[in-house]
């Protein structure tokens, strides 16, 4: 593997449309206009992010644009991220789809099939190359999904997040939330679809995002009594969280750096980081509402990825997986 001292630093972009997390009944992409900064500044540090984009974004005329220069100057890769509730076929499953967004994984299989395959035949007529990376919409992934994707060629998935349960989350009212990931691995592996917490013999890469436990195991039952209240659950996400994610959300600079310092003391394979395309522009998302705080955004990007090009290699998820299958060949070669 290429300078595999050095932790592989990954950015994955959720291309999606505008504050999705308001469930609006019309979904916009406005967010399109705003990658060219991201972009622009990941190459300031030669970094190469890997766009995962959803149905209505093809369809934006500004992100096709920046799409197809990003591809013809080979500075980063398109894959498919697929939000069910507004991707063909538009088969309705509960009362309310654009509402109760439900997970791809709740629908009937033929469903599933098909959504999968409308989605990326899409993504390769529209930008003239081969899927190979992935994300689940809302991270709602199982082995169904995984062996969908392996039929239709795709390498990587990316929809694991270690360490935290999304069965509090609902897509279906009538069904039971989204997947539990507290006891999957942190580790990149080839996925059993028979089982997709364990490796297996598929040619399906999971790379699972970069996610740590905070520690401070004499908290928890402060946490538990916090988490009884509205005003206690803010609480405990702003100063008290359980994990720590790759993902800026405006107050976690410093618990980033620490993960990559760790990563780059401790040699990890892998730092996986998550944004979202709607989070880079004002009022996309409830986290970054005004324009001071995309500015604010920015700031600790640049102190992150200039920690990172000077500690990490870099590379796009199907680079990634380049390597990790090289690594794996080797190894059943010794």
């Amino acid at each position: 593997m290429k300078d595999a001292s050095r932790p592989a630093f990954l950015i994955t972009v959720d291309t999606e449309g505008d504050d999705l997390w308001a469930r609006p009944r019309e979904i916009t992409t406005r967010n399109a206009a705003y990658l060219p900064r991201f972009q622009a500044l990941c190459e300031r540090y030669g970094l190469r992010p890997t766009y995962l984009v959803t149905y209505e974004m093809v369809h934006s005329a500004a992100f096709r644009e920046f799409a197809h220069d990003l591809l013809r100057r080979d500075a980063g890769e398109i894959g498919m991220h697929l939000h069910a509730w507004n991707t063909p076929p538009l088969v309705p499953l509960t009362p309310d789809d654009l509402r109760h967004q439900p997970y791809l994984v709740e629908y009937p299989e033929p469903v599933m099939a098909e959504k999968v395959r409308v989605l990326t035949e899409l993504l390769e007529d529209t930008f003239g190359v081969k899927m190979q990376s992935h994300r689940a919409g809302r991270w709602g992934f199982d082995g169904t999904y995984a062996r969908l994707l392996i039929r239709h060629g795709y390498l990587v998935d990316c929809s694991v997040t270690p360490h935290v349960s999304w069965r509090g989350h609902p897509g279906d009212p009538a069904g039971s939330g989204g997947p539990d990931y507290t006891a999957f691995p942190e580790e990149p592996y080839f996925i059993d679809p028979e089982d997709i917490r364990r490796p297996g013999p598929s040619s399906l890469l999971e790379v699972p995002v970069t996610i740590v436990p905070s520690g401070l195991p004499a908290l928890r039952p402060l946490r538990r009594l916090l988490a009884r209240t509205s005003p206690g659950r803010r609480l405990l996400r702003r100063f008290l969280p359980e994990v720590y994610w790759l993902r800026p959300d405006r107050r976690n600079l410093f618990p980033m750096l620490r993960i990559v310092r760790r990563a780059v003391e401790e040699g990890w394979v892998h730092l996986e980081f998550i944004v979202h395309s709607s989070e880079l522009m004002p009022g996309g998302s409830p986290l970054f509402p005004t324009e001071n705080h995309i500015q604010r955004l920015y700031a600790d990007l640049e102190v992150l990825f200039d920690l990172v090009h000077r500690t990490c290699r870099v590379a796009t998820l199907a680079e990634f997986y380049g390597e990790w299958a090289a690594r794996r060949s080797a190894e059943v070669s010794a």
